[in-house]
């Protein structure tokens, strides 16, 4: 076929005339935003489409439906690993089903969220999805009554849609495995309390501890940050008393509180997997590859991504909250207690 115009120029009434179809023909076999049609019909237009050079406008498409195909995303901040890697596990997700995810920052505050919030709604994102909420935050209510759409990922205030992983189910898992392997001085380091993860971690935990029969002195349930230098904080603190009763094992809320716990383990002479057993969660990249491997909890990020960007672009499928299944990964970390009870 000879292309009557080619190029920039082509343009969708072109398509149409010379596929012998309609207007609305020819657009619904182009349009990008669904699964495409297998119909001969479609697959004519398509081919003659290519063949005259046809690009799509999606800037001109979208203004027209009032959409710009962009997503918000807001989290902590990407210096954390699991946000980075959940911002990525979006963007592949989002992706595939024809958006482009953008990235802001919260670094935790709650003005700072609004800040955010408000600078990525004023670039007319098509929905939010955050990875910030605070179980005291006003904001998922408060996008809820202006009829935003949006998400919450791997935190949730138990009312907007949500996708997450069983936090309750993965701090079970990481004490229960610390309880099987003979311990029965648990410390349990958990993150900030204002977090859907850290209350779940906390109560998986204390699951596992009570159906042992456990009860750990309440200085060995620390609630912490979520960063290094907390666990550090709580390593020392736990490990670093030079009279009376220290933990054999450890369940770290996340890797950053077990490396910090590591940290503080080895400038106190205490040899983990040995002297002390440690599991952390959300298992993390480096944490196969330390020096002793860290055993940890490993949360389906990619799942968690594809279920809110589904949640995001298909309005009101039940359950609006869901959760993953997380899966203990056990590793050179978490040994038996060198004098079992």
């Amino acid at each position: 076929m000879e292309p009557a115009v080619t190029g920039a120029s082509v343009t969708l009434r072109d398509v149409a005339a010379a596929s012998g179809v309609s207007l609305s023909t020819a657009s619904r076999a182009l349009d990008e935003r669904g699964t495409a049609s297998r119909s001969a019909a479609a697959e004519h237009v398509r081919k003659v489409a290519e063949e005259l050079g046809y690009r799509r406008n999606s800037f001109a498409s979208s203004l027209r439906r009032g959409e710009t195909r962009t997503l918000g995303v807001l989290v902590p901040r990407l210096s954390d690993t699991v946000m980075a890697l959940m911002f990525e596990e979006l963007e592949r997700a989002a992706s595939d089903r024809g958006y482009f995810a953008m990235v802001a920052t919260s670094g935790d505050d709650p003005e700072d969220e609004r800040r955010a919030t408000e600078t990525l709604l004023d670039r007319n994102v098509d929905g939010l999805i955050l990875a910030t909420a605070r179980l005291d935050d006003e904001l998922p209510r408060r996008l809820r009554q202006r009829g935003v759409p949006h998400v919450l990922v791997l935190r949730t205030d138990g009312v907007s849609p949500s996708a997450v992983g069983d936090d309750e189910v993965g701090g079970y898992l990481a004490v229960r495995h610390l309880i099987d392997l003979g311990h029965r001085d648990i410390a349990v380091v958990t993150g900030p309390s204002f977090t859907s993860s850290a209350v779940g971690r906390l109560a998986g935990a204390r699951r596992a501890l009570d159906e042992a029969g456990i009860t750990p002195p309440e200085e060995w349930l620390l609630a912490s940050g979520y960063g290094i230098e907390n666990g550090f904080s709580a390593g020392e603190s736990l490990l670093g008393k030079s009279t009376g009763k220290r933990p054999t094992a450890v369940f770290a809320a996340n890797d950053n509180i077990a490396l910090g716990i590591i940290a503080a383990a080895h400038r106190l002479g205490i040899e983990v997997g040995k002297d002390l057993a440690l599991v952390g969660y959300n298992d993390t990249p480096l944490s196969a590859r330390l020096a002793t491997p860290l055993s940890s909890v490993r949360v389906p990020l990619a799942q968690i991504a594809s279920t809110a960007i589904d949640l995001l672009v298909n309005p009101g499928k039940e359950p609006h909250i869901r959760k993953s299944m997380p899966t203990l990964i056990p590793r050179e970390s978490s040994g038996p207690p060198r004098h079992k009870h």
